[in-house]
């Protein structure tokens, strides 16, 4: 057994590419859109993935848009796609320029969680050893859910 994707599906396309891709550097790896299912996939990978799931398909988000309005919920009972990152306090900032609100700050130079504009729970890991506390990040509070 091995792991492929983890599928989300998503209200705004362009939202959440923007989010996932522009913001968060996930790279666009494949798509595939059926005209007559009404549907689109787009397939991400993080960037130190991107040969090995050209290769295998794995590891992998799908981004599932269906072309007619359908509203989902509960993005927090989903759980949340986690992703190492080589500077937490640079990927927080870029973020936070980005538009999107750091529900969990990186206080302990470690871990931090944001949401996609769909709701979707990302947290965020430093890779290797933890990062020394540092301001704004330090002092600043949890805002909504995580």
């Amino acid at each position: 057994m091995r792991y492929l994707h983890t599928m989300v599906r998503v209200n705004d396309l362009e939202a959440s590419l923007h989010f996932y891709c522009d913001l968060l550097g996930l790279v666009n790896v494949r798509r595939y859109d059926s005209e007559k299912g009404r549907f689109s996939l787009i397939f991400l990978a993080a960037p130190d993935d991107v040969e090995r799931a050209k290769e295998d398909q794995a590891p992998l988000i799908e981004l599932t848009y269906n072309w007619d309005t359908e509203t989902y919920t509960g993005g927090r009972n989903f759980g949340h796609l986690a992703y190492r990152v080589d500077d937490i306090y640079a990927t927080c900032q870029r973020l936070q320029d980005g538009g999107v609100l750091i529900s969990r700050p990186p206080r302990d130079g470690h871990m931090a969680f944001v949401r996609s504009p769909d709701g979707i729970s990302i947290e965020l890991l430093q890779e290797g050893d933890h990062l020394a506390p540092q301001e704004p990040w330090a002092s600043m509070p949890n805002t909504g859910e995580w």
